[in-house]
């Protein structure tokens, strides 16, 4: 049973949309939802409210339980305003991508059927030349202002009048949609996965068996709303715990959020926390050399530590005492200086993450756990406790699921998070969930004797070498990026070939504190991957990530691009995957010389 009252009220009930009545109630003045200035602030009575009339008016306009609502916002509070909006109809508000061109928005609005969509003016241009090509798009409504053939949110908001918003929540049954996730589209076209109240609430339940979140956690949205973990991570969890949601529309700015806000839960993709060490590291090399010394036999201590704790042995108590030591005159500071020191939960997901990132952090006392899950699971599909982190891991199945593997390796999961199916692809579905109800995760893995799970890579994007030998790309990867600092993306090649090579792309942080301490200070960064110097740096982290793998699995040749690859663009996916084929065709210049 929670501590949070408002948290077991919402355990309670089968729908989000009742529980979000439920909690409001309870959490009445306390701040639902805020941004960092506080020139929005909005409490829990007040939320509701706004909530209540944007529902009213959107049944004014027709839109009624089951019905889809397309939304194109940033991180902000009428986000929450907007698709709390639709779940209280029993609606399907879902998100769509900011980075999507408009042929892409007409193919997720088109496939979802949505008649209404919510939108800032910001995306404006994009949407309305997707709504050329969407002829049953009757309503577009916009948050922040007045524009052509479009409809004022005051307007709407105003037009609902005597609706009875608790009798529509009440309607809401278990096996109604939620939301739409529309998958990031790396192998075709983006599927709809359809999420229902049951699966939110099968996710939430398990969520609340590891973390015991109290009222008013503080958790900040900032990853995109469209993406699983965003919508079941920050935003469900916090709307069922009673929590203070503080919005940060650039996630680029989230290093200066943290520790502002101080949030209770956190969770990033793999790159944030790669990046945040390397930040930290670029301030400790700059440090005078005496100081530096004695943060660098800390940190090798502590580490040390690590190690013997996550191997199952005995910590000397000499070692014990100098990290305890280090921790309260050092690590405290550090995690500070963050913004992660009243974190009761910080987890990592959606790609492999170097083990050196994950024991940085357990040195300094955050305890970042490896997750894993997909939109098809509601986000979660393995979880773990902080005290029971083993790195290398993705926990163990979340409590009411079921995980096994298939003769090849492949991970198959069953549980009551899976989702109903894919939207309009009843073919794709019958393919990935089979008739005994597991569905087939395309990961391959590996299962000790006590459930914890290990990820090795995608089936799809293993690598086959010219020999015959299978390799895991994610792996090769995640162990260059946790040899250098100096190496920010990196996709390794070798599939049919005698070798594997790599194309890298210099950190944008670390690499101007590496060129400042090395004589090159101010040179760009796209220069900098034709110097010499800095190859050979590369080329040092490189030889000692090979020293790490098997010989085949090595990195051979490589090659520095002279770009940074942006979430959204021709490389990475708005959640920051290597889009695998799009580079291979984008680069087969480069790559072919490598083979050359």
């Amino acid at each position: 049973m929670s501590q949070n009252p408002a948290l077991e009220a919402a355990r309670q009930c089968s729908t989000l949309s009742q529980a979000y009545r439920k909690v409001a109630g309870i959490c009445g003045d306390s701040v639902a939802v805020r941004t960092l200035d506080d020139e929005i602030s909005w409490t829990w009575t007040e939320l509701l409210a706004r909530s209540d009339a944007l529902a009213g008016g959107l049944a004014e306009l027709g839109v009624r339980r089951g019905d889809p609502i397309a939304l194109m916002l940033a991180n902000r509070p009428e986000f929450f305003v907007a698709d709390l909006a639709g779940v209280t109809l029993g609606a399907v508000p879902f998100s769509i991508y900011q980075t999507l061109a408009p042929e892409q928005i007409e193919y997720v609005v088109g496939d979802a059927g949505a008649r209404v969509a919510i939108i800032e003016r910001a995306f404006f241009d994009q949407f309305e030349t997707a709504r050329k090509g969407l002829p049953n798009l009757e309503h577009l409504i916009v948050i922040d202002g007045e524009l052509p053939n479009t409809t004022p949110i005051e307007q709407v908001e105003a037009s609902g009048a005597g609706f009875d918003a608790a009798a529509a929540a009440a309607a809401v049954e278990p096996d109604d949609l939620v939301t739409l996730i529309y998958t990031s589209g790396t192998t075709g076209p983006p599927k709809g996965v359809e999420l229902t109240h049951r699966n939110l609430f099968n996710t939430l339940t398990a969520l609340a068996s590891i973390v015991d979140l109290p009222m008013s956690s503080r958790i900040i949205s900032w990853l995109p709303t469209a993406h699983i973990a965003e919508r079941a991570l920050n935003y469900y969890i916090s709307i069922a715990a009673g929590g203070t949601i503080t919005t940060c529309p650039n996630p680029r700015e989230i290093a200066t959020y943290l520790p502002k806000v101080k949030p209770h839960f956190f969770f990033a993709v793999p790159r944030i926390w790669e990046k945040m060490k390397a930040g930290l590291e670029a301030q400790l090399s700059a440090q005078p050399e005496e100081q530096r010394k004695t943060v660098e036999e800390a940190l090798a201590l502590a580490r040390e530590r690590v190690r013997k704790q996550q191997a199952g042995e005995p910590v000397p108590a000499d070692i014990e005492e100098k990290v305890q030591k280090a921790d309260a005159e050092l690590f405290s500071m550090i995690r500070g200086l963050v913004g992660l020191d009243e974190v009761l939960l910080v987890s990592v997901g959606a790609a492999p993450t170097p083990r050196e990132v994950l024991e940085f952090f357990h040195s300094i006392g955050i305890k970042l756990a490896e997750g894993w899950g997909m939109s098809e699971t509601t986000a979660v599909g393995t979880a773990v406790r902080p005290e029971e982190v083993r790195i290398g891991t993705v926990g163990k199945a979340l409590p009411g699921t079921e995980i096994k593997l298939a003769e090849d390796g492949e991970i198959l999961i069953r549980g009551g998070t899976i989702m109903r199916g894919y939207r309009n692809q009843p073919d794709k579905t019958a393919e990935t969930i089979d008739p005994d109800g597991w569905l087939h995760t395309g990961d391959i893995g590996e299962i000790d004797d006590d459930g914890y799970v290990k990820i090795v890579d995608r089936k799809k994007e293993l690598i086959i070498n010219a020999a015959g030998k299978n390799m895991s790309p994610a792996n090769i990867e995640s162990t260059m990026k946790g040899a250098s600092p100096l190496i920010g993306q990196i996709c390794a090649i070798g599939d049919s070939r005698p070798y594997n090579t790599a194309l890298i792309v210099l950190d944008s942080d670390f690499a101007p504190a590496w060129a400042a301490k090395n004589g090159l200070e101010g040179v760009p960064v796209a220069e900098l991957a034709s110097n010499q110097k800095l190859i050979a740096a590369v080329q040092a982290g490189v030889d000692a990530g090979n020293a790490k793998l098997a010989r085949v699995e090595q990195i051979k040749k490589f090659t520095i691009l002279p770009q940074e690859w942006m979430p959204g663009g021709d490389e990475l996916t708005p959640t920051m995957k290597l889009k695998r084929k799009p580079i291979a065709n984008k680069y087969a210049d480069e790559i072919e010389a490598m083979y050359a």
